[in-house]
């Protein structure tokens, strides 16, 4: 009989390769800094282990052991160790990746649909809904990715690129056909990376600006989601059609669209001009040019058919002729090369094509794909926008179809057609967003008598301003010169490369309205504009149906309204709502906006998008994407799911072409699933008998929340127990860690990430849990209410995500860490409030969820949590020592100390797998 394998005991892959990482890093050391600093570490990892593993009677002895190891290295031994650690945590996600890779590979060779697959949702909604229902929703199905730049990845470029490396050379240790000699390479090249990434810098010394976030983007476009994408479509074909995959026109429109606020995104970073957005869309478009030119000579020098045996059309003849009478000096080679090949002549020339729109849109700022023998591109004869190249991409699919050559038609170039149809020449549409208050205080320098005045302000919209109106002071002119930069950049890549403008804290139709108002004044012609609130606080969420309201029946809204097909974005924040009102609170007014937006939109006949402004930390609305969008409130996805992702999450998502594929299948199966009529009644069934009970947990947990925050003395003791103020010195992104404006000394203005990233570095994960348990308490205390949590937690998917990215919080979250970082405050009330508040949580969260510990009835996380906790113990103690110095000593090696810091949040973060 086999032996039963325990899903929490670690596979032997990734044992294997933990081990391998561990014992070369170990070399490494020991070359590095001799015997005494792989000593110095193992002796710490061996105390954090035996912590970990003590007894609770003989926890404090073992945590007396850690302390007394660490207050016994120097500054110097303490950075190495420090060093050492990130190092691992480092290798170490490295290793879960290859081995999640490599378990994603077995699983679809297993036999029948892999869970939240195309091929399961293909299968759900065919079951639930038809064929026709199939095809009606894949009609409209959108997933819309909208990329950030908001400040959360802590690794320097150059060590994710060494990561990349070593990620390559680990994968190729799974290929059985590699010889011995090979192999033995291998371990050798492993052994130089991971050399090359002890010794490089961890810290960044310069704070990004925007333009190298926008390239930094950009290039996780080039390594991996440029080709991602046709993978995506090509396996949802194969889910729908099986082996005639390829061989024919697909039976659906490519759904997924791209966004980015890199460059675009100025709220409360005046480092972000018009001049940045110009220059953000063309590096964009410098990169998508290039990889469809670079795609379009691969495909052309392979599509060797023959005039003989693949009869060109007309049609096709024609346009080569065109084409070769643009461009004559390319022609020329290609036709001397390829004589009686059309369809590869066209193709190339579509690549110079290409060239040339480069060559016009962006210039030539570095050498082309084009092969040898070719002059530089002709500046004229190009594309004026993607509509041309898949005009040109059809004919050529319609020739070889027509042929009878399908599977060329349908193959490759239909890859290309599938990238040309996403990218466009923009890469990612740019979306501006910024604060209503800034508006504001533009208009009080152009119009003051309109500020606040919706009605005005749309006359001003719809009717033109007087001609005597111009910017009279540098926020207006700055205002109105990014509109501009909006009008010039649809001008040159089409309206969809910019069209969108986000509103932070919309809180009145008239800051809606003061956009459409600005950008009147700015582009008088007319530009193209979505105008985006972002309702972000609990109140402004609850008041957001009644401010569209006002907003759709201003005259001029009403008619743009019409124009766009009665289509409608808004953006719900979710990072402000959970620092405003806390966790639970939060999360369920979140959802009760979503269904009031859905209701409001059935009412007003409006096809409503909703944006979900999603951080990376559960703390900030983060969690899996799949199950976040079955949670979603009845009616409130409908096909369509828009949402961003930010610093270490893009990393996370997309650096690896067969993860990013996985959380792409994963969302596009949440999105059909819950948008068929057997989803949503049942999600309507479960709201119904649950969301009063809801409702008193959440005035419970809010009260506890705003009890703990508001207090007197909470900011200061938030800022004495988190390494908050040496945040601001790790230089993570071009953005400020506050709003302007605001003062170092209040809550207010410090932005949600550095909130939440200070929180998970001392392991309270504090905004991920506070106040849930009182929630709890409130419906546990009733009768049957244990009972109640649990149906909840069983048949209602926005509860069951929102207590599994809680449970997820508590696991990553430690009391024994946490306590002395909580000394360091002086308020021993609150430490007791947040000590019993974390209790109170823990129990009840496994009663709700019927299991003896945390994520315990998730093994494979239960066990990535076990084996990084030791480790990021060892970070922690290292962090609170040298931060209890710099609060009460500071002196000459402040400095110094405060690099240490830092150095640990790096690996602390790498542990956790998060950061804000």
């Amino acid at each position: 009989m086999p032996e039963r394998r325990d899903p929490a005991a670690m596979p032997a892959p990734l044992r294997r390769d933990v081990g391998l990482l561990g014992r070369l890093l170990g070399r490494v050391l020991e070359e590095s800094g001799g015997p005494a600093l792989l000593e110095a570490v193992e002796r710490l990892r061996r105390a954090t282990i035996a912590l970990r593993g003590a007894r609770a009677s003989d926890r404090e002895a073992a945590r007396a052991e850690v302390v007394e190891l660490v207050a016994g290295f120097d500054l110097d031994r303490a950075e190495l160790v420090a060093r050492a650690f990130t190092v691992y945590f480092q290798l170490v996600n490295l290793a879960e990746e290859q081995h999640r890779v490599r378990t994603l590979r077995e699983r679809s060779r297993g036999g029948g649909p892999v869970r939240e697959s195309f091929e399961a949702a293909v299968q759900e909604v065919r079951a639930a809904a038809g064929d026709a229902g199939l095809a009606a929703l894949l009609d409209r199905l959108e997933v819309m990715p909208v990329l950030t730049a908001h400040p959360t990845e802590a690794r320097r470029r150059a060590v994710v690129d060494a990561l990349l490396r070593i990620g390559g050379l680990l994968a190729r240790l799974d290929d059985p056909r590699l010889s011995a000699a090979e192999e033995a390479d291998s371990h050798r090249r492993l052994l130089e990376e991971i050399t090359a990434l002890w010794r490089t810098e961890q810290l960044r010394r310069e704070r990004p600006t925007p333009l190298d976030e926008v390239r930094t983007v950009a290039a996780v476009f080039d390594a991996t989601v440029f080709q991602l994408v046709p993978d995506v479509y090509r396996s949802l074909e194969r889910a729908l059609v099986g082996d005639a995959a390829g061989t024919r026109q697909p039976p659906f429109r490519p759904y997924l669209r791209w966004g980015s606020w890199v460059g675009g995104d100025r709220d409360g970073n005046p480092n972000v001009t018009a001049a940045t957005t110009t220059a953000a869309v063309s590096v964009q478009a410098d990169h998508v040019l290039r990889g469809l030119e670079a795609a379009a000579r691969r495909i052309g020098r392979s599509l060797t058919v023959s005039a003989a045996s693949t009869p060109p059309t007309p049609e096709l003849l024609a346009s080569l002729a065109g084409d070769e009478a643009a461009f004559p000096g390319p022609a020329a080679a290609i036709r001397r090369r390829s004589p009686e090949e059309p369809h590869r002549r066209k193709l190339l020339l579509v690549a110079e094509k290409l060239a040339a729109t480069r060559a016009c849109l962006v210039g030539e700022a570095t050498p082309s794909t084009r092969g040898p023998g070719l002059s530089p591109p002709e500046p004229r004869g190009g594309y004026r926008d993607a509509a041309e190249l898949l005009a040109d991409l059809r004919l050529l699919q319609g020739s070889l179809a027509a042929a009878g050559a399908g599977r060329l038609a349908y193959g490759e170039l239909q890859r290309l057609a599938w990238q040309a149809e996403t990218f466009g020449f923009h890469l990612a549409s740019l979306e501006v967003r910024q604060h209503a208050s800034v508006h504001a205080q533009a208009l009080a320098e152009l119009a003051p008598d309109a500020v606040g005045d919706a009605a005005a302000l749309d006359r001003l919209a719809t009717d033109g301003w007087p001609t005597s109106s111009h910017a009279r002071g540098a926020v207006a002119a700055e205002a109105l010169a990014t509109l501009r930069a909006m009008a010039e950049l649809q001008g040159r890549f089409g309206a969809d490369a910019c069209r969108r403008y986000v509103v932070s804290f919309s809180r009145s139709a008239a800051d809606l309205a003061a956009v459409r108002a600005l950008a009147r004044l700015a582009v008088p012609d007319g530009l193209v504009l979505d105008v985006v609130p972002l309702f972000e606080s609990r109140a402004d969420l609850e008041a957001a149906p009644a401010v569209l309201d006002e907003y759709v029946a201003l005259p001029g809204v009403a008619a743009w309204l019409e124009d766009r097909g009665r289509r409608l974005e808004v953006m719900l924040g979710y990072s402000d709502s959970a620092k405003d009102a806390g966790f639970l609170a939060a999360n369920l007014a979140l959802y009760r906006a979503q269904g009031a937006l859905a209701a409001w939109a059935g009412v007003h006949g409006v096809d409503l998008t909703l944006f979900h402004g999603r951080g990376g930390a559960l703390g900030r609305g983060g969690g899996p994407a799949g199950r976040a969008v079955r949670g979603q409130a009845p009616g409130s996805v409908a096909g369509r799911f828009k949402v961003t992702e930010q610093g270490e999450v893009i990393f996370a998502r997309y650096g690896n072409p067969a993860i990013g594929h996985r959380h792409l299948e994963q969302v596009t199966n949440a999105v059909l699933g819950a948008s068929t009529p057997g989803a949503l009644a049942a999600l309507r069934a479960a709201e119904a008998r649950f969301l009063p009970a809801a409702g008193r947990m959440a005035a419970a947990s809010e009260a506890a929340w705003r009890d703990l925050v508001e207090g007197d003395g909470f900011a200061e003791f938030f800022a004495r127990v988190t390494p908050i103020r040496e945040l601001g010195l790790l230089q993570l992104g071009s953005r400020p860690a506050r709003r302007g404006g605001s003062g170092g000394g209040d809550l207010a203005g410090l932005r949600a990430i550095p909130w939440v990233f200070a929180w998970s570095q001392n392991r309270c994960n504090l905004p991920g849990w506070y106040g849930l348990g009182t929630g709890l308490a409130t419906v546990a205390g009733e009768p049957g209410g244990t009972a109640t949590l649990q149906a909840m937690h069983r048949e209602w998917p926005f509860f069951r995500s929102l207590i599994e990215n809680a449970e997820m919080s508590l696991a990553k979250a430690d009391p024994l860490v946490s306590e002395p970082y909580l000394r360091l405050g002086g308020r021993p009330d609150l430490v007791t409030a947040i000590r019993e508040e974390f209790r109170r949580t823990r129990a009840l969260v496994l009663e709700v969820t019927a299991a003896d510990r945390l994520l315990g009835h998730r093994p494979v996380l239960r066990r990535a949590v076990d084996l990084r906790n030791p480790y990021v113990d060892a970070l922690s103690f290292l962090q609170v020592r040298f931060l209890a110095e710099l609060r009460e000593e500071g002196g000459g090696d402040a400095g110094r100390m405060a690099d240490l810091v830092l150095l640990t949040v790096n690996g602390v973060a790498a542990g956790l797998q998060n950061t804000g």
